[in-house]
């Protein structure tokens, strides 16, 4: 089965008409992007756009042998003229099956928003899933046949992979393609940053692809530290690498802190970001959950894993570090790296990065800084995905 993408832009395409923001003034030439359309094997036509038919003949394609147009949007779409010679768009009842000469099979999903879904399978048994801008399959039941291609809104609703992905719909070899993008994240290396982070890639407008072909399904990596100072942005980056996996472990090492009011907004904060399917666990006991199998790991932070670690070991006070409090530090931190080393579960976490301000006035105070530094510098060196975030913007270290 062919795939050819017409447009991968949101319904009013990519730049938004009219707008002035930073994404928009920097979605040109091949940045730019019509409103998503899918045209498969020539004969089956997935939302109709405008100017549908001269994107097929720049990406060498006729719309001539179109037999059949399904709509996916909430609404009837953009008023759009339909070519001479095109079927009359239509739309396939949620659960309904349609039959086509041509050997293809169009199953209608009922979404989590307005909007049809549309599982395609073609008469060599490969399997499509489209999905409209901004929804997410409901009802799905467990197991479900891992599709070989699946084209949705990954940027806007990364929890709708996460549930492909929790009933086997989406598998390692699934390749994800990112559709409806909108001005929400700049264009270029930062889109495919993001996206290699969920597994999944963007092509341009009039790619043809194969379906079935997963030469160019993204590794994610398995180990990635998040660095940045505070209210950098670190743990929002950190958050968002994991909104396309399901069941994520979000590991909370600071503890509730009761009594401190401004703590217990900070941690609510937190909370209200994550996606409801996250669970939360309240420790700073890390080597055992590395050590086990399970979903992903969100580990947020680092820092206040060594603050935790140091107070045990009686750190901040000189007589005690000399006197063994620095050897029993560093082997817990041993203790948490070979953890890291061997782990088998995909790990994100979130560190602060404090060298490259003010030197601390007190002893333990540069004690912290420099066993934080150690720590961050060991802990990278396990990982193969190490970021940096400065003012909101992720650089990448190591990939």
């Amino acid at each position: 089965m062919e795939l050819t993408l017409l447009g991968t832009g949101a319904p009013t395409g990519l730049p938004r008409p009219d707008c002035p923001c930073a994404a928009c003034a920097r979605a040109l030439g091949p940045q730019a992007r019509a409103a998503t359309a899918l045209l498969v094997d020539g004969t089956l036509l997935l939302d109709l756009t405008p100017g549908a038919a001269f994107a097929a003949a720049r990406a060498g394609h006729s719309l001539a042998g179109v037999r059949q147009v399904l709509l996916t949007h909430p609404h009837e779409g953009p008023p759009v003229e339909v070519p001479a010679g095109l079927p009359q768009p239509g739309r396939v009842p949620d659960g309904r099956e349609l039959a086509l000469l041509t050997g293809h099979r169009v199953r209608a999903l009922a979404m989590d928003a307005p909007g049809t879904g549309y599982a395609v399978t073609g008469p060599d048994g490969l399997r499509l899933l489209y999905l409209p801008p901004g929804g997410a399959p409901a009802g799905l039941e467990v197991p479900v046949e891992p599709y070989d291609m699946v084209v949705a809104d990954v940027v806007g609703r990364p929890d709708a992979l996460a549930k492909l992905r929790a009933v086997g719909a989406a598998g390692p070899t699934t390749d994800v393609i990112a559709v409806h993008l909108d001005h929400d994240v700049p264009p270029g290396a930062e889109l495919r940053r993001r996206l290699a982070a969920a597994g999944a890639r963007a092509v341009p407008d009039g790619t043809t692809l194969a379906v079935g072909a997963y030469d160019e399904v993204p590794d994610v990596p398995r180990r990635t530290l998040v660095l940045g100072g505070a209210r950098s942005g670190k743990s929002v980056e950190a958050e968002r690498r994991l909104q396309a996996f399901p069941d994520v472990l979000y590991v909370a090492t600071g503890g509730s802190r009761g009594g401190d009011a401004e703590w217990a907004e900070r941690v609510a904060a937190h909370r209200e970001r994550r996606p409801g399917s996250w669970r939360t666990a309240e420790t700073c006991d890390l080597v055992p959950l590395l050590r086990e199998d399970g979903p992903p790991l969100l580990i947020d932070c680092l820092s206040l894993w060594l603050t935790d670690a140091m107070d045990a070991v009686d750190a901040w006070d000189d007589a005690e570090w000399a006197d063994g409090g620095e050897r029993a530090l560093r082997t817990r931190v041993e203790e948490l790296l070979a953890a890291v080393r061997g782990t088998r579960r995909t790990v994100v976490a979130v560190s602060n990065e404090v060298g490259s301000g003010i030197v601390p006035a007190t002893a333990s105070g540069r004690r912290y800084r420099d066993e934080l530094g150690r720590l961050n510098a060991a802990f990278a060196a396990e990982c193969e995905h190490v970021l940096l975030v400065v003012a909101g913007q992720a650089l990448t270290l190591r990939e």
